[in-house]
């Protein structure tokens, strides 16, 4: 995670993330009340036992997206650390080496691979992250909604690279506005994927279904009404206690969590051993992300 130092409005970003409004339900200052989401949702998570490596944003140059580390760097499994292109110039210095340093740090992460994918900025092609990409890490599948920020040949690329298969479809909101990253749509835990079926393109709805269902978890579609409270941007993330073993915590935002159906969320609880939800309002607003796009997991051999 990292700490926001000058979090704001970026309406560079906005101009394709229909999810950022510009004024806030409640005024207050967007910076003062960025830190202490940050700072409940890093502690909520500690509590749960998550292990959690916080890196600060840099003063200069002002980073308003600062707190979205995941568009910019993945961790994988086999010491593969990812760097990735930025659609907008504002974000492109977020992407600095004391946030890598310090999640080796804390997390023991040994990087025995780097692929860099950033120099496609200059060709005017973009993959953001785990934002554009949403992996399911046992059958090795990578989907992608493609849009501005998610070039469908840089997602082939990376599958090549990393030994993933592309699943790649169109998805847009009710407005029929693309959506600018996958991981609002979809999410992918141990037992169960949870998808905004009804956004995919009808042309695309059936083959992005039947690869979620071939997986063999439980699949729950959720409505675009849900989807535009974040019901997709969640993460499943693991704990370890001395008294229960390996454990896993589905973390979401508080205001998934009220936009889910009561028999959806039954669903979710009984597919996890924790779920935490947790208030990230002016974050969600001012910056078109949520919890997940605040969590860079970093994946241990």
């Amino acid at each position: 995670m990292v700490r926001p130092r000058s979090f704001g409005f970026n309406p560079d970003t906005a101009t394709s993330n229909s999810f950022q409004h510009a004024q806030l339900a409640v005024p207050g200052d967007p910076q003062a009340l960025a830190l202490a989401e940050f700072g409940q949702l890093a502690k909520a998570l500690a509590a749960e036992g998550v292990e959690v490596a916080i890196a600060d944003d840099s003063a200069r140059p002002a980073k308003p997206d600062a707190v979205f580390p995941n568009n910019w760097v993945s961790f994988h499994a086999d010491g593969t650390l990812v760097l990735y292109p930025m659609a907008n110039a504002s974000r492109r210095p977020e992407r600095r080496q004391e946030v890598i340093d310090a999640a080796i740090a804390k997390t023991g992460f040994t990087v025995r691979h780097l692929i860099d994918l950033s120099w496609h900025e200059g060709e005017g092609r973009y993959l953001e992250g785990t934002g554009s990409l949403v992996l399911d890490h046992v059958r090795r599948v990578a989907y992608a909604c493609a849009s501005v920020r998610t070039d469908a040949a840089l997602v082939k690329e990376w599958g090549r690279e990393l030994g993933y298969e592309p699943v790649i479809f169109g998805a847009a909101n009710r407005d029929g506005v693309p959506l600018y990253h996958t991981n609002v749509a979809l999410w992918i835990g141990t037992q169960v994927a949870m998808v905004a079926a009804e956004a995919i393109d009808k042309a695309d709805r059936a083959r992005v279904l039947r690869s979620l269902t071939q997986s063999g978890r439980e699949v729950i579609e959720f409505t675009q009404q849900e989807l535009e409270h974040f019901a997709g941007n969640m993460l499943e993330l693991g704990t370890w206690d001395e008294a229960l073993g390996d454990a896993r915590v589905l973390v979401m935002s508080e205001s998934a969590r009220r936009a889910l159906k009561p028999q959806v969320y039954a669903q979710l609880t009984a597919c996890t051993d924790a779920v935490l939800a947790v208030p990230v309002p002016t974050i969600e607003t001012l910056g078109g992300g949520s919890v997940r796009c605040m969590l860079a997991e970093v994946f241990r051999a």
